[in-house]
């Protein structure tokens, strides 16, 4: 093989110019050695490949397709079976070439008994991209440790309808909150060697109705302006080294099969120099399900021309049906060079060329470690949105200690009492095992009853009530009972996260309904009616129209799919032992009819005088409660700002409460008069700033020009000279205000320009005592 010294472009090209075509295609392709009936992926049962993996790796292969992530079978095990299957493409082929490994890693390793972290939404409520990208390269140590060489994860959606199921693997709704996190996750992610690969490259998120693989009606200016901002950011800024197509298509074109974005905009524009690896089964979905394509050959030939590289999970249109094309003359074999070229050269990027596994297996990792579960409590603790308080919360010791009586907790609901109901649809649990009944889940995750009882806040009674999504009342007297005689009932309700409609939330699961599922809302307004105090408790994975709740019920929480350590995040919050400092990520909603609906709109998106429906919902983004009052004063800006950039703003923050806190400033801006419409409010700057209890802190924002920037008439992107308004706050909350006048030339933004708002704390001098 080539000296392991040469640049790996430069060995790829070597190898390829070796290759047969049969190798060649064994390079484009994965493979998943499955179990039969294990649908874990769209029309997987009709489209997979199962069968021994040795027989499909005769001529080599190119990836190995969820190797930990498909059988609940020990790591150990597993590690050993895959340096097996190494060995033999090392030993048995004729160019003795390994595979890249690729495995899930949404919401930690899809793995047996393996951590499982908060899911995306919950990274978007905490609004901490640095702890983001610490609990990242926690995942990816784990995965390199055992083999993995790719992660599918992050997902760079923007929400735009949350009846998609699959809100609850999205970072939020505003294109750069995602941008943040999402890069901030490959970065931590790539730091341990381990591939990212951005989902889902571009537009699955919008589509009608929330309805998934639905047609996307998007035009050219929000697709730029919202769709591939986080996109660009994760590729330019955070160096992703792989991105997966949607499923999409956009005005009638699949993605799959579109050059502009996977070459021209990609590559071309963005510098993306990596693979570009298909959504499971997406080739094939070219014919079978958008019929763009004639045949699975007519498929392949038009996703390799677009700029796809890699068939995932497994070779059925780039084996067979495109060998015969490119034997027959009707596609190039240029266009499977290139392919190949690609893959070869992460994997000699990726060190793969040199490693002959002769060595043992990895064994013993600990997939689970204190290390995990500390990462998956303080991102769990940072996500908790505090939506309502009357004052109930925190609840003070109530056990009895002290002389008083011990307080009486009635803690109720179809997710009390439910380990499933902390995790999402890419959680190993609801994932895998949700179809293996009684296979143990191999690491602890207190449920919020449990959780609730360990914190001490009384004397703890349990009632189900009813199920997640279901009609069946038997249980809700039980549960009104155990309110009626309780000083306050704590009640946990939600979703259930699944796959392919066996869950409310997740791939496949959309609703056409935004009331809670089932019976829920029912047993709610019947513990409400017996008067006692109730704290409701949200464990989903979407928002949900909750506006009567929130003037019923004294408290509020919002935890979206929090993880193995959420529970005793949310029994921290109602209990005092933790500040709840996370802020909503998406708006939440009036109505199933309000929607679609963001933050991110133009006045007549709005409440105006020409409509009499306000689609705005009740609490918006960017809003949450905590246990302390902040004071945001002295917002100074320059009177003028140049085009070009950058926007220079400071904010003064004061802990005016007894307790210490995260409080997340965010800055917004809106341009007043524009050659387009332009969105009432659009965060351009935000970081969490701690700041103890009567303590004060500065807070610098730099905004570049890529900010403020926006598709002109003629879609280049610019900065406009005119006024500008700025807040700090939430969208329509100013707790300060300032206006700049940028001045100068229409400013042209490429992708040259800084795209990253950068911030400094400092901290602020107590003033002196007087006499």
């Amino acid at each position: 093989m080539t000296d392991h010294t040469t640049d790996p472009a430069v060995r790829a090209r070597d190898l390829v110019a070796q290759m047969t075509l049969d190798e060649k295609l064994a390079q484009i392709v994965g493979f998943w050695e499955g179990e039969e009936g294990d649908a874990v992926a769209p029309l997987q049962g009709e489209l997979q490949h199962t069968g021994p993996l040795a027989d499909a790796m005769k001529h080599g292969l190119g990836h190995i397709t969820r190797a930990y992530g498909t059988n609940p079978v020990e790591t150990d095990e597993r590690a050993a079976w895959l340096w097996e299957r190494q060995r033999f493409l090392v030993n048995e082929t004729r160019l003795g070439i390994p595979a890249i490994v690729h495995e899930e890693c949404l919401t930690g390793l899809n793995a047996w008994k393996a951590a499982t972290l908060p899911t995306p939404l919950a990274w978007g409520s905490a609004w901490n991209p640095a702890l983001v990208e610490e609990a990242a390269a926690l995942v990816g140590t784990t995965m390199r440790d055992l083999g993995i060489h790719q992660g599918l994860a992050p997902v760079l959606d923007v929400v735009r309808d949350p009846r998609w199921g699959r809100t609850e693997e999205c970072i939020g709704e505003d294109p750069y909150l995602v941008g943040e996190v999402g890069t901030a996750y490959v970065r931590g992610l790539q730091s341990a060697g381990v591939d990212a690969t951005l989902k889902h490259f571009v537009g699955y998120s919008a589509s009608q109705g929330g309805r998934n693989f639905g047609p996307v009606a998007l035009g050219p200016r929000t697709l730029r302006d919202v769709m591939l901002v986080p996109f660009e950011m994760a590729v330019v800024d955070g160096g992703a080294r792989s991105v997966m197509h949607a499923y999409t298509e956009i005005d009638g074109l699949p993605v799959a099969t579109d050059p502009d974005l996977l070459t021209g905009l990609l590559r071309e524009t963005w510098g993306f120099d990596g693979t570009v690896v298909a959504d499971y089964f997406g080739v094939a979905f070219l014919h079978l399900l958008h019929g763009v394509a004639a045949s699975h050959a007519d498929a392949a030939a038009q996703a390799l021309a677009a700029g796809i590289d890699v068939e995932l999970p497994t070779g059925d249109a780039f084996l067979a049906p495109l060998k015969e094309a490119v034997e027959s003359g009707t596609v190039d074999v240029a266009y499977v060079d290139r392919a190949a070229l690609r893959v070869l050269t992460q994997k000699a990027r990726l060190g793969l060329l040199d490693a002959d596994f002769s060595g043992p297996a990895p064994a013993g990792i600990d997939v689970d470690s204190p290390a995990h579960r500390d990462v998956a409590r303080r991102l769990a603790e940072e996500s908790m949105v505090l939506l309502h308080n009357d004052g109930i919360l925190p609840l003070a010791p109530g056990d009895g200690h002290g002389g008083a009586a011990p307080r009486k907790v009635a803690v109720i609901g179809p997710n009390a009492h439910r380990a499933e109901a902390l995790f999402g649809c890419y959680s190993f649990v609801n994932h895998v095992l949700a179809q293996r009944p009684g296979v143990d889940r191999g690491f602890a995750a207190p449920t919020v009853r449990e959780a609730i009882d360990a914190e001490h806040l009384g004397t703890v009674t349990y009632a189900r009530g009813c199920g997640v999504d279901d009609d069946d009342r038997e249980g809700l007297a039980a549960a009104v009972e155990a309110a009626a005689s309780a000083d306050v009932a704590v009640v946990v309700v939600g979703d259930h996260a699944g796959l392919f409609g066996r869950g409310t939330s997740g791939e496949g699961c959309d609703r056409d309904s935004l009331e809670l599922p089932g019976v829920q809302r029912e047993l709610v307004e019947q513990v409400l009616a017996t008067g006692t105090p109730v704290v409701l408790v949200l464990l989903t994975g979407r928002p949900y129209a909750i506006g009567w709740a929130l003037e019923r019920c004294a408290a509020v929480v919002q935890a979206f799919f929090p993880g193995e350590e959420g529970a005793g995040a949310v029994a921290g919050v109602l209990s005092g032992r933790v500040t709840p400092s996370g802020r909503l990520p998406v708006s939440m909603p009036r109505s199933t009819g309000s929607q679609p609906y963001t933050y991110l709109h133009p006045a007549l998106g709005g409440a105006s005088e020409v409509s009499n429906l306000d689609p705005a919902g009740p609490l918006e983004f960017g809003y949450g409660l905590t246990y302390t009052t902040f004071r945001h004063e002295d917002l100074v800006v320059a009177d003028e700002t140049p085009t070009a950039g950058p926007l220079t703003v400071t904010v003064t923050v004061a802990n005016t409460g007894d307790r210490d806190a995260d409080e997340v400033v965010q800055l917004y801006a809106h341009d007043s008069a524009a050659s387009v419409t332009r969105p009432v409010a659009q965060l351009v700057g935000f970081a969490k700033v701690p700041v103890p209890a009567g303590e004060s802190r500065r807070v610098t924002l730099e905004v570049p020009a890529a900010r403020l920037a926006f598709s002109g008439r003629d879609l280049t992107r610019i900065v406009e000279p005119g006024a500008l308004d700025l807040w700090t706050g939430t969208p329509s909350t100013r707790l300060t205000r300032a206006a700049t006048t940028l001045v100068g030339e229409v400013h042209e933004v490429t992708v040259a320009h800084p795209r990253r708002t950068r911030t400094v704390i400092e901290e602020v001098a107590a003033e002196p005592a007087t006499a």
